[in-house]
């Protein structure tokens, strides 16, 4: 009796299991699905006659693989792809550096008002983006007018004001901070000093967040719509996230050349989080940023 009681218990507790195991896979099948369909909707409608885009269909009659030919040619996407590469190569470059070098002096050099700065500076995240976006434009206006060099409609409007990120920072600096104090006295009694502790030490064991903010700095830099479209007005400097704006006229929208210019546009992304998606998720994993 008491081994048919066990067996009972045991199996019981199996199928509680193997139900909740079905349950859970379920639910992430259906949120996965739900995800994935806006991406598979918008290949598909790029696939299409700009008639079938326009109507309630959820797949083309016939396949037009044109339909990418005729976007990258009609919106000039070799220009702003291009854009969009020196733009947030820049920005990249900029923000790595500026922040590296202020997130170590937060957490390496003790000088006068240091945590009060801080402070200050961490005071700022809570400001919406949208709201820095006017006195942003102001400054840059301002800089461009008084300066030789030209702010508007150029590079430095759309690169400079990023390259300094308050999460890049904040991040750094909290990796820096954890390193021994052995380390740095080591690397003194070897003659080096800030600069070549920061390269040497510092920088190599904090890959996990570097390669954190770059990947989001990439995405966030890449995406960007409303401050280029603020401070250009050619399409000299305009990246590919405005591009996509050539497939609306006073006709009304080319929805199935806009889908596929929008994908030509979310490619990169895609490609550069397949080769870093294992570096990515460890990461995110070491630096204790969770969902």
């Amino acid at each position: 009796m008491a081994e048919e009681s066990a067996r009972s218990q045991h199996g019981k507790r199996h199928s509680d299991f193997t139900l909740r195991n079905i349950s859970t896979y379920l639910i992430l099948v259906i949120g996965a699905l739900i995800a994935m369909f806006p991406f598979f909707w918008m290949i598909s409608v790029s696939l299409m006659t700009i008639g079938e885009a326009q109507g309630i269909r959820l797949l083309p009659s016939e396949v037009h693989f044109e339909n990418y030919i005729n976007a990258w040619k009609e919106a000039k996407f070799s220009l702003y792809m291009w854009n969009s590469v020196r733009i947030t190569l820049l920005t990249l470059v900029g923000e790595l550096a500026f922040s590296t070098l202020a997130a170590y002096a937060f957490a390496r050099i003790k000088f006068p008002g240091r945590d009060i700065i801080f402070g200050i500076l961490l005071s700022t995240m809570m400001i919406p983006a949208m709201v820095t976006i006017i006195p942003n434009f102001l400054t840059v206006t301002w800089l461009g007018r008084i300066g030789p060099l030209k702010w508007i409609n150029n590079w430095p409007a759309l690169t400079i004001p990023f390259m300094g990120s308050v999460f890049s920072i904040f991040m750094l600096k909290q990796f820096f901070a954890q390193i021994p104090d052995e380390l740095y006295d080591a690397a003194q009694i070897d003659g080096a000093g800030h600069l070549r502790f920061l390269w040497s030490v510092a920088l190599p064991l904090t890959k996990a967040p570097v390669m954190v903010i770059l990947i989001l700095s990439f995405i966030g830099t890449w995406n960007a719509l409303a401050w280029p479209m603020l401070v250009t007005n050619t399409p000299e400097w305009r990246p590919i996230a405005v591009g996509l704006y050539s497939f609306i006229d006073e006709a009304g929208q080319m929805l199935n050349l806009m889908m596929a210019g929008a994908f030509i546009a979310v490619l990169p992304v895609l490609v550069l989080y397949f080769f870093t998606q294992k570096q990515f998720t460890e990461s995110i994993a070491r630096s204790g940023l969770k969902g």
